[in-house]
C-alpha cells in the first residue's frame, strides 16, 4: 500500500480537528479557542490578522485560537518550507494561497505562457504545502480594449491552465473583484462573468473564489446568486461590509448566509479575508457568533 502524501496527512488532520470543533462549539462559545466554530471550518487569513507579527508568528496565532487552516496572498518572497513545517506541526492546513495576481493580467494573451509557467511552479508550491487550493486574478482593465475582449482572454488562459491544475490535482480558483470600494478599473467583477467562464473552461479544477465581500458590494442578493452558481464555487471568502471587518460590524447577515452555503452542500472551508476591527480574539469570537443558527 502506498504512503499517503503531505496533502492528505493535513486533510485527515484538518478533519479530525474540525470534528472536535463542533463538539466543542456545541457547548457555546469557547473563551479561548472561538476559531472550533459549530458548523462551517475557517481559514483565517495571516495577511489581514495579526499584521504586526512575523508572518510564521500569525500561523502559530491561528492555531492558538483553534483555526484549522490559514490562507495567504502571493507564495513568492515566502519561505514555503518553513511554512509547510510550522503548518505540518501545528496541525493547520493552507486551504489556499494566491499563485497568479493582477498583474501582468491574464486577460492579455501576451501574458498566457508566463502565466502557465507560473501555474506550473505553483503547483509544485502547492504541493509542499499540502494546499488543494489556488487563487487566479484575471487583470486590471487594459486601455482599447473591452470587458468582452478580455474576459474572453481569461477564458483561453484558464482553459490552457487547467491541464497543468487537473494533472497536480490543485484547482484553480477565479477570484471577482469589486470595483467600486478596492479594486477600480478590474475586469472581472460579480458572479455572473465568472460563472459563465468557469463553466466554458468546463474543469473541475477551475472553479470560483466566491469571496461574499466582493459579491455583496458588486450584485447583492448574496444566497441567490450564490444558488445561481453553486455548482462552480471552489471556495468561499468573507468579510462584512461596509468595512471589510468581521462578521456583525456590517450590513451583512452572516449567519443566514453561512447557513445558505451548508444547505447547499458547501463543506471546505470559508477564508477570512477581512480585517480585525479591534483585535483578533474578538474578530475571532464574532466569526464564532456568525456560525450559530
Amino acid at each position: 500500500m502506498s504512503s499517503p502524501t503531505r496533502r492528505e496527512v493535513l486533510a485527515g488532520g484538518a478533519a479530525l480537528a474540525a470534528g472536535a470543533g463542533i463538539a466543542r462549539g456545541q457547548e457555546g462559545e469557547a473563551a479561548d479557542k472561538p476559531g472550533r466554530t459549530p458548523k462551517t471550518r475557517f481559514a483565517a487569513n495571516v495577511e489581514m490578522w495579526w499584521r504586526s507579527l512575523p508572518f510564521l508568528d500569525r500561523i502559530r496565532a491561528a492555531a492558538e485560537l483553534g483555526f484549522p487552516a490559514i490562507e495567504f496572498w502571493p507564495w513568492r518572497g515566502k519561505d514555503v518550507d518553513a511554512i509547510a513545517e510550522l503548518c505540518g506541526e501545528l496541525g493547520v492546513e493552507v486551504a489556499q494561497f494566491t499563485a497568479w495576481g493582477f498583474t501582468p493580467g491574464m486577460n492579455d494573451p501576451a501574458n498566457h505562457e508566463r502565466f502557465l509557467e507560473e501555474i506550473e511552479a505553483s503547483c509544485a508550491t502547492a504541493e509542499t504545502l499540502g494546499a488543494r487550493k489556488m487563487t487566479v486574478v484575471a487583470g486590471n482593465d487594459r486601455d482599447g480594449v473591452s470587458q468582452e475582449e478580455m474576459l474572453a482572454q481569461v477564458t483561453a488562459g484558464l482553459k490552457r491552465a487547467a491541464p497543468i491544475a487537473e494533472r497536480h490535482e490543485v484547482m484553480l480558483i477565479l477570484e471577482p473583484m469589486n470595483v467600486r470600494v478596492d479594486h477600480p478599473g478590474h475586469c472581472l467583477y460579480g458572479s455572473v462573468d465568472a460563472v459563465r467562464i468557469c463553466r466554458e473552461v468546463d474543469s473541475a479544477y477551475v472553479k470560483i473564489n466566491w469571496d461574499l465581500y466582493h459579491m455583496q458590494i458588486s450584485e447583492g442578493d448574496l444566497t441567490g446568486r450564490l444558488r445561481d452558481g453553486f455548482d462552480q464555487v471552489g471556495y468561499l471568502q468573507l468579510a462584512d461590509h461596509p468595512g471589510r471587518n468581521e462578521p456583525g460590524t456590517g450590513e451583512i447577515h452572516y449567519p443566514r448566509v453561512l447557513r445558505a452555503a451548508y444547505e447547499l452542500g458547501y463543506r471546505d472551508y470559508v477564508g477570512l479575508e477581512c480585517r480585525p476591527k479591534s483585535d483578533e480574539l474578538s474578530a475571532a469570537r464574532a466569526v464564532h457568533r456568525a456560525d450559530r443558527w
